[in-house]
């Protein structure tokens, strides 16, 4: 039977979301500079920070790697 570290796996599936988050944040970041864009940009990196934490406590609160796949698949 094959047994898979959980925290090992938590790390990996949150090195995915984190590489996921900054591919995300790019275009924003750059807007964010520009200071006739920077409120709007402000705006919406908000939003994804809310999404990316709700997705962090999601691979936290995960049981089985079942989950964590699950959560892979939604990157």
């Amino acid at each position: 039977m094959i047994t898979v570290d959980m925290d090992k796996a938590k790390i990996i599936t949150h090195d995915k979301r984190r590489a996921v988050r900054a591919a995300e944040f790019a275009p924003w970041d750059l807007k964010a500079t520009i200071p006739s864009e920077a409120v709007a940009a402000e705006a919406e990196r908000q939003k994804i920070r809310a999404k990316y934490a709700d997705i962090q406590t999601q691979i936290d609160a995960a049981a089985d790697v079942q989950t964590l796949k699950t959560i892979m698949e939604t990157l």
